[in-house]
């Protein structure tokens, strides 16, 4: 039977619906950049300061989260038990996303008789920044960089490891006290819901962010530049695609999860990380989707704040494909061994480098300098082409991390199936008011809302408290 909206509650119409808007803003601003590149250069401030508003508030929330969650599970043992699957969880796919890139750039060859000459790269400023960057980066930093030398230091940098581990610290702390603490927590609580309120607010903006990251994009790089290598990107994001589809769907499938119907509920998200090229500003309502759907505020906190560092999967998939690439567009023939060598060395620069300016170019970086079969120089062959990639990337990174809160919830047996689907299908409301109940489109929740569809926004119905059920999740 085709479900229908409650009587009452009519669907919210298109135009009201901020994932057409964020979509709207992308075309625009791909023609403005395509028409007139010099004015599209010119509106890179928008994009930048849209996503600046994002990540403001992304340490903050961070820290609120993962201390609210902590502080409302039942037992430390139980912290340490989604600790623990997230870790297992994000190994396991992180893995799949580095062999699936190296099977498909072997398959497919897009660098194949390139010819190009290492000697005659030459290295742009930025690059050479980047990979200074990465050279710096020592095996212990990987350890080292997780512990924060000034708490307030690490707000102020948004290094989102360090920011974690003091959550932890200070949630455990919280959880040992117990009653004399809990008005502490309950600000924390309080205050969590101030920043998610203003995540809300900035959120209207997105349209207008993503008009002028995408114009920048247009304006700056241009249609040819993409066509000078057409075959990596082309391969890039066909992987990423399959990898969206046969991993990520097979594992919601086997928590009985329907993969097109979580991918719908997540659009906005998804949306914005494309537009903004940043999965960041999309974790602040990736949380609060998962916590609309019933996973508890724990297992959310702790497990997409995690994630942000420790299951990048996009960025798996961009370090395999380009490295190999490099290697046949230098004409340098990688053995099955040097292969795996790479691979081993990618499992700890995925994630080493997190919170390092210069993201995934900087993970590149950091694996071509250790890698003595690879001149650091090929760095360059893809640098042009670096922020089309690093697009496909935010949205891979981001949907696997929504992905990873839900499996890891369905494990804990926090959620049913049944349940989760109810509400991403709209046949029962969410556990959120501020994404459910009735009103203007909520940003947050992404897309204005209809009743027969929460993914999109809000859908009227009663409303306890999350945070306060056993069952809750963030």
């Amino acid at each position: 039977m085709s479900e229908r909206p409650s009587a009452g509650h009519p669907r919210t119409p298109w135009y009201r619906q901020l994932y057409v808007w964020v979509l709207a803003g992308m075309v625009l601003g791909a023609l403005t950049g395509l028409v007139e590149p010099a004015f599209g250069r010119s509106l890179e401030f928008l994009g930048d300061a849209f996503v600046g508003l994002l990540t403001m508030v992304l340490g903050p929330i961070i820290f609120c989260m993962v201390v609210g969650g902590i502080a409302s599970v039942a037992s430390l043992r139980q912290v340490g038990t989604v600790a623990l699957r997230s870790i297992v969880y994000f190994e396991i796919v992180t893995t799949a996303a580095l062999v699936l890139g190296l099977l498909a750039v072997n398959l497919v060859r897009p660098g194949a008789g390139m010819g190009a000459d290492a000697g005659a790269l030459a290295l742009d400023p930025d690059v050479e920044q980047h990979i200074e960057t990465g050279r710096a980066v020592e095996w212990t930093d990987h350890l080292t960089q997780i512990v924060p030398d000034n708490v307030v230091g690490s707000f102020a940098e948004g290094a989102v490891l360090q920011i974690l581990l003091f959550a932890v610290l200070f949630g455990i702390a919280l959880a040992v006290i117990g009653e004399p603490a809990r008005p502490v927590a309950r600000g924390i609580e309080q205050l969590s819901r101030v920043l998610f309120t203003v995540v809300r607010f900035v959120t209207y903006a997105a349209p207008v962010g993503v008009f002028g990251a995408m114009a920048y994009t247009t304006g700056t790089f241009g249609a040819a530049t993409i066509g000078s290598l057409l075959a990596l990107v082309a391969t890039f994001y066909v992987t990423s695609i399959v990898f969206v589809v046969v991993v990520l769907g097979s594992v919601l499938l086997l928590v009985g999860l329907h993969p097109l119907r979580t991918f719908r509920y997540f659009r906005s998200e998804i949306l914005l990380a494309l537009g903004a090229s940043s999965s960041e500003v999309a974790v602040p309502g990736i949380v609060r989707k998962l916590e609309n759907a019933g996973v508890s505020k724990g297992t959310a906190g702790i497990t997409v704040s995690a994630g942000y560092s420790f299951n990048l999967d996009g960025t798996c998939l961009y370090l395999t494909l380009s490295s190999v690439f490099i290697a046949q567009a230098l004409g340098i023939d990688l053995s099955i061994g040097d292969q795996i060598v790479m691979l081993l060395v990618m499992l700890l620069s995925s994630k080493g480098t997190a919170g390092v300016t210069g993201g995934g170019f900087v993970m590149l970086t950091t694996t071509v300098s250790s890698l003595p079969f690879l001149p650091v120089s090929g760095v360059m062959l893809v640098f042009g082409i670096d922020r089309f990639m690093s697009e496909c990337r935010a949205v891979v990174n981001a949907l696997g991390n929504a992905v990873a809160g839900l499996v890891v919830s369905r494990w804990q047996g926090e959620t049913t199936a049944a349940d989760v689907t109810a509400i991403m299908s709209g046949r029962r409301p969410g556990l959120l008011p501020e994404l459910t109940g009735p009103g203007p489109p909520d940003a947050t929740a992404g897309d204005g809302g209809t009743a027969d569809d929460p993914a999109g926004g809000p859908v009227p119905g009663p409303r306890g408290d999350a945070v306060s059920r056993a069952g809750d999740r963030a």
